[in-house]
């Protein structure tokens, strides 16, 4: 079958541990895509029900929050993998080769310092509104139906721990490519010129 997917991959301990990592990344992005999906339906309801009963979702604006703060996180991980994230396509293309790596292993190190710093600061937060003695074990609700935070807040640091988890291994990954000049890593998103993605594309689309 074919795949957009620009990873490459081999039989490597590096291949084998990225692939491993990716069965996590995606159970949590269909999570993600399950959250969007929940909250499709959720507006269609409190839509007909507004329209047909006068009576719209109770709590419809605290649901949504907490889905939003669930989908908009679970996913990072695998768009990381995946090189979906917004890149400076003109200036990696214009690379070639160890020059390459070092601008990647140099990015990514940039991403996993600040992913760092995130997963201290939204653990305390999620911290702050959780107790084991407080009522649904929690210190902090929505405003309108009185939901629980704490399950929404603990989603964002679980997706940087994971998001933190591939940038390990992606350093592991272009400081292996630095190391042996190897043109093509695997466990790391390859550089495409427009042409090839288009062709990936259709070819996934036609099957």
């Amino acid at each position: 079958m074919a795949t957009t997917s620009s990873v490459l991959t081999d039989g490597t301990r590096l291949s084998r541990t990225d692939r491993a990592l990716l069965r996590l990344e995606s159970l949590l992005n269909l999570a993600a895509g399950i959250t969007i999906f929940a909250l499709v339906l959720l507006a269609i309801a409190n839509v007909l029900m507004r329209k047909l009963l006068n009576a719209p979702v109770p709590g419809y604006i605290d649901w949504t929050e907490q889905f939003m703060a669930i989908f908009a996180f679970l996913g990072l991980a695998y768009v990381q993998r995946e090189g979906g994230h917004i890149r400076m396509d003109l200036l990696v293309g214009s690379l070639k080769g160890r020059v390459l790596w070092l601008f990647e292993f140099v990015s990514v190190l940039l991403m996993l310092l600040v992913v760092t710093a995130l997963i201290y600061g939204t653990w305390f937060h999620f911290d702050r509104s959780f107790d084991f003695n407080a009522p649904n074990w929690s210190t902090d609700s929505s405003i309108d139906i009185a939901l629980p935070l704490w399950p929404a807040k603990l989603a964002v640091p679980i997706a940087f721990a994971i998001l933190w988890l591939r940038l390990i291994l992606q350093l592991w990954a272009y400081g292996r490519a630095l190391r042996t000049g190897d043109p093509r890593p695997v466990a790391v998103p390859l550089p495409e010129d427009p042409a090839e993605q288009a062709s990936k594309e259709a070819a996934s689309v036609a099957d």
